[in-house]
């Protein structure tokens, strides 16, 4: 049996800053509070908290030092803390800095900005808190209508159209294709802030998916970029599984298969990739029962 890891599988630059930073932080102090899950991926937000890490959901819960998790927060976070005295220790993705600094700049100048991903995505509410109420969220094409009549009926005569950067490449080009028919008689701009490593990463996937008999994705449960890697991998590999620890890991979908491929999310530790693949091979050495 051949397994096919992919190359950009497991932590992004964005991750990876984030949680050496923390780990660095947690050599200095027993205790650091992080505004928000670090990342998505519980294998990892266990580990940090045994060594420290207190994940709060509320900023008047810090004491001292508080973590910006990767993902950002509102920007009405930054003036409280200040207000409440509580040092910043700022580990947003810089690519996801980069839109918030884009939307407030062009929300300044009256532009209508709408925003393509999930609603509830961390990432995004923290972005949207950049614009002004000429803004909207499009999370899937059935909404398209309702913000570009939205965008119709405001008196702003120009449009920034940007996506969470963890979107689906394909799904942010046809949706951008539709938004554009529909607005009448403004200038858009078009944006494609979605991360250069998540597109190579979702092209990888789908590349191995079409080689392999079994797909295998690993990541947490809550990781957006995760869970677009499986729906790319099963639309070209009917047997794909997605799974956060080794434990999870269906065995019966590896068995009688020449090629399996793997894949991890953004968010997923080295020690996790390792783990399954150390769980697949054990399974394939097992000697198959005899009647």
């Amino acid at each position: 049996m051949e397994i096919i890891l992919g190359r950009t599988a497991g932590f992004c630059y964005g991750v990876k800053n984030a949680v050496e930073n923390v780990k660095k932080e947690l050599e200095k102090q027993d205790k650091l509070y992080c505004l928000g899950e670090l990342v998505h991926n519980s294998v990892v937000i266990e580990k940090l908290e045994k060594s420290g890490l207190i994940t709060i959901d509320k900023i008047e819960k810090a004491k001292g030092n508080v973590v910006i998790r990767a993902h950002g927060v509102q920007k009405q976070i930054y003036e409280k803390a200040k207000q409440m005295g509580i040092n910043v220790l700022d580990y947003t993705c810089p690519n996801v800095l980069k839109i918030h600094k884009t939307v407030e700049e062009y929300a300044n100048k009256g532009f209508y900005v709408i925003l393509i991903g999930a609603k509830t995505h961390a990432e995004n509410i923290g972005t949207i808190s950049f614009c002004t109420k000429n803004s909207g969220i499009i999370e899937n094409e059935e909404e398209i209508n309702k913000v570009v009549e939205d965008v119709n009926k405001s008196d702003c005569k120009n449009v920034l159209i940007i996506v969470q950067t963890t979107f689906g490449f394909e799904k942010f080009n046809k949706y951008v294709e539709k938004i554009i028919k529909g607005i009448r008689n403004k200038e858009i701009i078009v944006k494609n802030t979605i991360c250069n490593a998540t597109k190579v990463r979702q092209e990888e996937t789908a590349q191995i998916a079409k080689r392999v008999e079994a797909m295998i994705i690993i990541g947490g449960k809550k990781s957006s970029n995760t869970q677009k890697l499986y729906d790319i991998a099963k639309r070209y590999c009917n047997n794909t599984q997605i799974v956060e620890k080794r434990e999870e890991l269906n065995n019966s979908i590896i068995e009688n298969v020449k090629k399996i491929g793997i894949m991890a999310g953004a968010s997923t530790p080295k020690e996790s990739i390792n783990e399954v693949i150390e769980s697949i091979q054990e399974q394939i050495g097992k000697p198959k029962n005899r009647k």
